[in-house]
């Protein structure tokens, strides 16, 4: 009798073990996605799309400009600039695609002749202002552009540091926009509204940041980033959440541009503004009427997706945090058979079947493809 009740003690330790251990390894799950593999998406095909549709703007008839250049788009041709040099190191690429060469040299001909160069938009075709705006909105992409290039090369070339000063001639040294730029105002969002400029004032912050040889440190060059800072700064509290995301972004190389409170703050937006597919919609970044009266899409988009990846990876937030690991993993599901990444405009409802519909997917594919690869 006492030899079986030994047994029963026993068995009956073991199973609690047993029940233990399993319980245990049901509650280990971040410990398991903390190592998990990064998120598998096609390279290839994402540089594949990104080069046909640079390849069609540069030919598209309105991107032509004066002197054999071209326009230089921040849904297209910006957001292009900013990846490709990652996708070629990713895939071994060590030359630049043909797209990149006409690009660059359009860019790099605009800069040097920048005193001949007609503005994109003018005063007598689009009204009073646009020449300036036009000519800013330029200064400060061409400097992005090439920065871009030359962080992914280690060096910077006259030609960069000559975009850098245009950019510096233009920023606005007083009133409400001092230290940024007058910016090409369309009224169309996200990137030709009254508020776009903020992106391209804190893409121009991260891109001299990301330069060699402690170049936004220089002589030259400090003031004018100290100018542009202070005015992201001043002028954060008044954005749309969206462009909060590109400060963001942007303060990963310079932490001083938002507060503990303000970071705090955004990151729990962020959270709130997650989709329950754990991806994200420009429409509720970025609030605005279509000028069609259509609705907004309720669905998640690259775009948006891929930008709150990028800040949060950018500042350094660990993989296994709920809101970037589930913007990953939507990032990684969702790419499209061609390579892209979709997402849809806000000012109105396109036609699928036009080129322009893809404006915004040119840029949701840039950014996812840039979020994806910073992946371990």
């Amino acid at each position: 009798m006492q030899r079986r009740r030994f047994l029963h003690l026993i068995i009956a330790t073991a199973s609690l073990a047993f029940l233990v251990t399993i319980s245990l390894l049901a509650r280990t799950p971040t410990v398991r996605a903390a190592h998990a593999p990064a998120p598998a998406w096609n390279h290839s095909a994402a540089a594949q799309f990104l080069d046909s549709r640079e390849l069609w703007w540069q030919a598209w008839p309105r991107a032509q400009k004066d002197h054999g250049t071209l326009c230089i788009s921040c849904h297209t041709v910006v957001p292009y600039a900013m990846v490709r040099p990652a996708l070629s190191r990713d895939l071994g690429d060590a030359a630049l695609t043909p797209p990149e060469q006409v690009l660059l040299a359009s860019v790099e001909k605009r800069v040097t002749g920048w005193s001949s160069m007609t503005p994109f938009y003018l005063d007598a075709k689009y009204g009073p202002g646009k020449t300036a705006e036009s000519h800013a909105t330029e200064a400060v992409l061409n400097a992005v552009i090439l920065a871009s290039y030359d962080a992914a090369q280690g060096r910077i070339r006259p030609v960069t540091r000559a975009a850098f000063d245009h950019a510096w001639d233009l920023q606005e040294s007083s009133g409400p926009l001092a230290g940024a730029w007058k910016w090409q105002d369309f009224h169309l969002g996200p990137w030709e509204s009254s508020e776009s400029g903020c992106q391209g004032a804190a893409l121009l912050c991260l891109e001299a940041e990301n330069l060699p040889g402690n170049f936004a440190d220089d002589p030259a060059t400090a003031p004018h980033i100290a100018a542009l800072r202070a005015w992201l700064r001043s002028d954060y509290a008044a954005q749309p959440l969206l462009n909060q995301i590109y400060i963001l972004w942007a303060s990963a190389k310079d932490p001083g541009l938002l507060t503990r409170a303000e970071r705090r703050s955004l990151l729990a937006a962020l959270q709130a503004n997650r989709q329950p597919d754990g991806g994200f919609r420009t429409a509720s970044l970025d609030p605005r009427n279509r000028i069609d009266h259509s609705a907004q899409p309720a669905a998640s988009d690259g775009y948006a997706t891929g930008l709150v990846a990028l800040a949060l990876e950018a500042i350094g937030t660990p993989r296994r945090d709920p809101t970037l690991a589930a913007a990953l993993a939507w990032l990684a599901s969702h790419q499209q058979p061609n390579g892209s990444w979709t997402a849809a405009s806000l000012n109105k409802q396109r036609d699928p079947a036009s080129d322009p519909a893809l404006f915004m997917t040119d840029a949701a594919t840039a950014y996812a493809a840039l979020a994806l690869e910073r992946q371990p």
